[in-house]
Formats: C-alpha cells, sequence, structure tokens
C-alpha cells in the first residue's frame, strides 16, 4: 500500500491529523414544559459555544466536535460531562468516548 503525502492525510483528517468528538444522548424529565426544554437547550448551546465545541444532532442525541479544526480535549469533554450532571432537566444523559469524527470506526491515534 502506498504512503499517503502529509498534505492528502491532512485533507482526509487521517493519522496525525485525527479529529475527535463525542456522541451525546439525552432524556429528559417528563415534568419538564416547554418553556424549561427551550430554556435547557439555550443554556446547553451557550455552554458548548463557551467551551469552544459545536453539537451537531437533535434534542434527543448528537455529535460534540470542536468548532475549528482539530480535536475535542479529554478536559472540555470532562467540563460538559460536569455542567450536564447539575441539570435537573435531564433524567439521564450518555456521554461517550472519545472517537473519530470522520470515520468512527477507526481507532484513536495515540497522538491525536
Amino acid at each position: 500500500m502506498a504512503t499517503r503525502s502529509r498534505r492528502l492525510r491532512k485533507k482526509l483528517c487521517v493519522e496525525e491529523f485525527q479529529e475527535l468528538g463525542f456522541e451525546l444522548a439525552f432524556t429528559f424529565a417528563d415534568s419538564l414544559s416547554d418553556g424549561d426544554y427551550e430554556a435547557f437547550f439555550n443554556a446547553f448551546l451557550d455552554q458548548v459555544e463557551d467551551t469552544g465545541l459545536v453539537y451537531s444532532g437533535c434534542d434527543e442525541f448528537g455529535f460534540v466536535c470542536l468548532a475549528k479544526r482539530g480535536s475535542v480535549s479529554a478536559e472540555q469533554r470532562q467540563a460538559l460531562d460536569a455542567w450536564l450532571k447539575g441539570r435537573k432537566e435531564l433524567q439521564s444523559y450518555n456521554i461517550g468516548e472519545l472517537v473519530d469524527a470522520w470515520y468512527p470506526g477507526l481507532p484513536v491515534n495515540a497522538q491525536a
């Protein structure tokens, strides 16, 4: 197999240019009103943006990645996890491990 050039590896976001993100799923409290739901999502999106991340998905699940080129750090993931733990609007949530944002089936590189 031919070795890819550095430029091509960067365009494909592979090897040393691998970008990481994580999945996120929500289960909301049954008693949540529409206003509380909207307030939660506004606060959630503000929190995500304040930490330099971006959320893509719907109201029940989605994917979080860095708002610019690069990878979500373990610290950014932990900060969002800590913020979600204190939210009364959620019955539960599941925050996934860091995975390759472009090719989820590939293992995470040590240098990523």
